[in-house]
């Protein structure tokens, strides 16, 4: 149980320090993002580090590591995910999606050997990725403030409980993984910023003003998420506009 009192209260301090930079950065005059200065300093944090460490080891990692492997590691993450998804699906009343989830984290934790394998897509069990922002936001909770966490990259006032809400569910919070912990979080990380790799990319070649881009980019998959791919068309023709702007005729 120290593994799951530490990794929340990690949380915890995380909460604390961006509401007390945010309080002495807020600029009211921009709705959507009133911390703008607070987050683009994070942005650019998470850049630097991006450009001179994570990226070149998430190069080597897709240039060395056979791309089965690479499945692997994704799948077994993913597998990870699934009694969150189990959680959040319950709480927003598809029973069914979380039937079928619960079968997928059965079925790959057994059959697929701790999840390395995803026999279960293969035998119709869909997996429905919930999470406990989208929850929130189904249940009618405003997004509030975008905010830039430091290591970690967009969120909001109202994504940002999917941390801890994801931490509890995860079943390696419960696994005492002693010097091990480091090296399967960084693998995490790796795995997950090789996936994201082509879509930095295209942002990098393609937006007048990468910031921009990234908030109404993270903005508008939360909105498509949050109604399973079909959002009010208020809300996604206001998101498109503003995705629009970050866009430059190179």
């Amino acid at each position: 149980m120290s593994t799951v009192f530490s990794r929340v209260s990690r949380f915890a301090t995380v909460v604390a320090v961006v509401g007390t930079l945010a309080g002495c950065a807020a600029n009211p005059s921009d709705p959507n993002d009133p911390f703008e200065p607070m987050n683009r300093d994070f942005d650019a944090l998470n850049n630097h580090l991006d450009k001179h460490l994570i990226a070149p080891i998430a190069d080597a990692y897709v240039e060395y590591v056979p791309g089965g492997m690479r499945r692997g590691v994704s799948n077994f993450f993913n597998n990870l995910d699934e009694p969150g998804h189990v959680v959040n699906n319950v709480l927003q009343g598809k029973i069914g999606d979380a039937f079928s989830d619960a079968g997928r984290f059965v079925v790959n934790s057994t059959v697929g050997i701790g999840g390395l394998f995803d026999p279960a897509t293969s035998m119709g069990l869909d997996r429905h990725n919930e999470d406990f922002g989208q929850t929130l936001g189904l249940w009618g909770a405003d997004e509030g403030a975008y905010l830039v966490l430091p290591g970690r990259g967009p969120s909001s006032l109202r994504d940002i409980w999917s941390i801890p809400v994801s931490t509890l569910a995860n079943p390696l919070t419960y696994v005492e993984l002693g010097g091990a912990f480091l090296p399967v979080f960084a693998l995490g990380a790796i795995d997950e910023r090789a996936s994201l790799s082509s879509a930095i990319r295209f942002r990098d070649e393609s937006a007048l003003d990468p910031y921009v881009f990234t908030r109404e980019a993270y903005r508008q998959n939360r909105i498509n998420l949050i109604y399973d791919g079909n959002p009010p068309d208020d809300e996604f023709d206001k998101l498109s506009q503003a995705m629009a702007a970050a866009f430059d005729e190179k």
